[in-house]
């Protein structure tokens, strides 16, 4: 057997608050409900758009702080390269072939050649004529 419920909405004319001894019409109350309503979802949107706000504004500056590592990044790695062609300039074929024959050694992996003792070539001298 089912149990009988019952449910009292705020706008049915069968509950009829009172306050201050006065019956408030019920047509008043709809209206005082729905405009409670109202007022409340319009302090959960504007929560809800401080809330995006708050989120686009930490993840811009996030993605402000990721671009300057990226480009940190880049330049170094630029530089690295560059120093990587002069150090392979400076090797001779023989340092070159034992550095890719090493054993785990990553493929296109080789580490900077050791400092060779070689004869430094003198700066050129600048042409200056005699008048």
């Amino acid at each position: 057997m089912r149990g009988k419920v019952a449910y009292i909405l705020p706008c049915s004319p069968g509950s009829s608050p009172t306050y201050s001894g006065h019956l408030i019409s019920y047509g008043r109350r709809c209206r005082a409900s729905g405009a409670s309503v109202v007022a409340i979802d319009n302090k959960i949107e504007q929560a809800m758009d401080l809330v995006k706000s708050h989120l686009m504004y930490a993840v811009r500056e996030e993605v402000e702080v990721l671009k300057e590592q990226i480009k940190e990044l880049y330049e170094r790695n630029s530089v690295l390269e560059r120093e990587n062609a002069v150090l392979k300039s400076l090797a001779n074929s023989d340092q070159l072939s034992q550095l890719s024959l090493q054993p785990g050694n990553p493929t296109g992996a080789t580490p900077p050649p050791q400092q060779q003792q070689q004869p430094e070539a003198p700066p050129p001298q600048p042409n200056v004529s005699s008048a």
